[in-house]
């Protein structure tokens, strides 16, 4: 059973809260988070990315960088910019993009749950990733970033969640991508104990989206019980910050494909090979969003094409029946010679978020056929995970992005 416990937030005075909340620190290249924090002194991305504050001679991971974020987010707490709750609470955090609502729980997940794999993964981490974020939590002694974790439905929770929601929120307040963001504190001992409880009933949480965040704050946690023997298992850094959404309240965006070239082949042989590999196609007079599994949009030649794999293209395995499996093993691979898509440079991978409109520009730029894909399912990242199991590369993108600097959770 999962183990979700309140903790005491350390978050941004409600005046300053929209310049604080930033988008996460993984969104952005050095350059990009320079650009980002100019003008905005109060930005969490000054301290999520502290090497803004040196110049380009100063390398990323140079150890003055971790030792500037401390120095900073000390000194914001110290002058108030950030106010911390004087006793364990929950948070409830809900986001609207479009028009859709998704609301979860903030709280802290169990070191020991990811460890027993209560918390379940479906992607690996790369230890080079690892290594800035441990450094970064370790240093700061905070977790800065949250965790996206889902869950089976669970009504007590929602009872809770709904009920907090009719009261005043702690923020409420639209940044500047048109997402709004709202947090209400729960801080009623009698509430805190009964959401504790109702979490203890959920068999599972499943990492969505920020394994190498999860996995960098569970190293430290052991690092921390390495160095502390004594440990009694109550201390903060056997736990992680986490932000924990119900299934039905999220929604994956496709992770879209751009191909450079078409592995040596004329445009009308590499339409044969399609029709010898088993695919149909038909062209298109609209962009192709697809709306069922097992078929494509391409763009190729500025004419947009449906294309739809055969049946025995198909899987009940769970990670060979997702469309960015059949893609990959049917097309990519034995067409397009893209062996392993993680370090191709033929290939590239754009999250759904940014539209057919960019895969169009894409195409006419650098690349040369673009694939639209229908987006994975949150029960079939359930699926993955539950059978210990890993999802190809990109394979899912979540959006509205939570935001880093709103809730922190010092070890």
């Amino acid at each position: 059973m999962a183990i979700v416990r309140p903790f005491c937030g350390v978050r941004p005075a409600k005046e300053v809260v929209a310049e604080v909340a930033a988008l996460p620190y993984d969104v952005y290249n050095r350059e990009e988070a320079l650009a980002a924090v100019q003008g905005h002194p109060l930005s969490f991305l000054n301290i999520d990315r502290a090497e803004t504050q040196f110049d380009a001679s100063v390398d990323t991971y140079a150890d003055c960088v971790y030792e500037k974020a401390k120095e900073m987010l000390n000194a914001q707490i110290a002058d108030g910019t950030y106010v911390t709750d004087a006793t364990p609470c929950f948070y409830v955090y809900r986001l609207i993009m479009d028009g859709r609502a998704q609301t979860g729980i903030v709280g802290c997940s169990s070191v020991d749950d990811y460890v027993n794999n209560v918390i379940k993964k479906h992607e690996n981490t790369r230890a080079d990733k690892e290594q800035d974020r441990i450094r970064h939590v370790d240093t700061c002694s905070a977790q800065t970033g949250p965790i996206f974790l889902a869950y089976r439905s669970n009504a007590q929770i929602a009872q809770i969640t709904a009920d907090v929601m009719k009261e005043e929120p702690l923020y409420d307040f639209t940044a500047d991508d048109g997402i709004s963001h709202t947090i209400w504190k729960i801080a009623d001992p009698v509430l805190v104990a009964r959401l504790s409880q109702a979490f203890e009933s959920v068999p599972n949480t499943y990492i969505a989206d920020g394994h190498h965040r999860a996995a960098s704050a569970v190293k430290v946690g052991l690092k921390r019980r390495a160095e502390n023997p004594g440990y009694t298992g109550s201390e903060e850094f056997n736990f992680f910050l986490s932000v924990l959404f119900p299934e039905d309240e999220l929604m994956i965006l496709p992770y879209n494909r751009v191909v450079a070239d078409l592995n040596g082949r004329t445009k009308e042989e590499f339409l044969k090979a399609l029709t010898d590999a088993g695919f149909t196609y038909e062209k298109s007079d609209v962009q192709v969003a697809p709306t069922k599994p097992m078929t494509f949009g391409m763009f190729l030649d500025e004419t947009w094409y449906v294309l739809k794999a055969a049946p025995s293209m198909g899987s009940d395995d769970p990670v060979k029946g997702l469309d960015v499996s059949v893609l990959q093993d049917h097309l990519l691979d034995p067409i397009l010679g893209i062996k392993d898509p993680r370090v191709d440079k033929r290939i590239d991978f754009i999250g759904g978020i940014r539209g057919l409109n960019e895969l169009e520009r894409r195409v006419h730029t650098d690349m040369t056929v673009a694939f639209s894909m229908y987006a994975t399912t949150i029960s079939q990242l359930f699926d993955v995970a539950d059978a210990g199991l890993l999802m190809p590369p990109k394979s899912t993108w979540f959006e509205p992005k939570l935001r880093s600097g709103l809730l922190i959770h010092k070890i």
